[in-house]
């Protein structure tokens, strides 16, 4: 196959393809117009992925432009669309990189659920999910905005996120729970759907939990306890407690201290 390389405008290479065929989108990057990018290329590629997650931080995703995500990469909105035709397609690739990130929580799920070791493992899920939300979060706010709207593109990457998790958790449920099935449930798939879904919603409700007063360490505590139950079927050990659980009497109303219920605090006039 002939190939021949030229400039994007960044000094960056693309071999392009001459023969007319195109190569297979599942095997490798190529440009919108189907040429490959050389080594340079990928860099200015990836830098305009970089550039866009780090903007995702603070700025509403549809309120990001071209020329913004050209600019925090230091190249020009004529390289960018050499590389993507809008800046949903730049997120869906940030997205896709959510599904991989995924298989790092299935081999948490995967651990050891002995006696011994069950309640460290319930609780290094849990603390894994949060970790992940963490460092996905811009991402993922944009996932679950356009999942609530119908945009079926990012429910099924969503869905692809973890689903993984979900299938490796039931068959750990089953595994773990054998003939007599877990006691939150007859069926495992329900019910490692039902204890994803809600590892994923307080990960990315955490802080508005905290807002309330609630400590993540009794979040983590919460779920540790109710995954471990859901798996081995035995409650958690005797004097097992995620360290800093325990938090002050029951909250009724938003507690003022922590960042987010400071900045709804009403200000003092001097």
């Amino acid at each position: 196959m002939a190939t021949h390389r030229e400039a994007d405008g960044t000094g960056s290479d693309v071999v392009g393809v001459t023969d007319g065929t195109r190569p297979d989108p599942d095997e490798v990057i190529a440009t919108t117009d189907g040429r490959v990018p050389g080594r340079r290329g990928l860099a200015t590629r990836q830098r305009l992925v970089d550039s866009t997650a780090e903007l995702l931080v603070g700025t509403a995703w549809r309120s990001i432009k071209v020329i913004d995500i050209a600019r925090q990469a230091g190249t020009s909105p004529a390289t960018f669309y050499q590389y993507f035709e809008n800046v949903e397609a730049v997120i869906t690739v940030l997205a896709e990189e959510l599904v991989e990130g995924a298989g790092v929580l299935a081999g948490l799920v995967e651990g050891d659920w002995s006696e011994v070791a069950s309640w460290a493992t319930a609780v290094s899920v849990v603390e894994g999910f949060m970790a992940y939300w963490e460092r996905n979060r811009a991402v993922l706010r944009v996932v679950e905005l356009t999942t609530i709207e119908g945009d079926l593109r990012f429910q099924g990457l969503r869905v692809r996120a973890l689903n993984a998790v979900t299938v490796t958790l039931a068959r750990v449920i089953a595994t773990e729970s054998g003939r007599s099935g877990s006691p939150a449930g007859a069926d495992p798939m329900a019910t490692a759907g039902t204890l994803i879904a809600m590892l994923a919603q307080v990960a990315g409700h955490r802080f508005g939990f905290e807002f309330w007063g609630i400590r993540t360490a009794s979040l983590v505590d919460s779920q540790a306890r109710m995954l471990h139950w859901a798996v081995t079927g035995r409650p958690a050990p005797e004097g097992s407690e995620v360290r800093g659980a325990k938090g002050p009497p029951p909250r009724t109303g938003p507690v003022v201290g922590g960042g987010a219920a400071m900045a709804r605090a009403p200000r003092r006039h001097r």
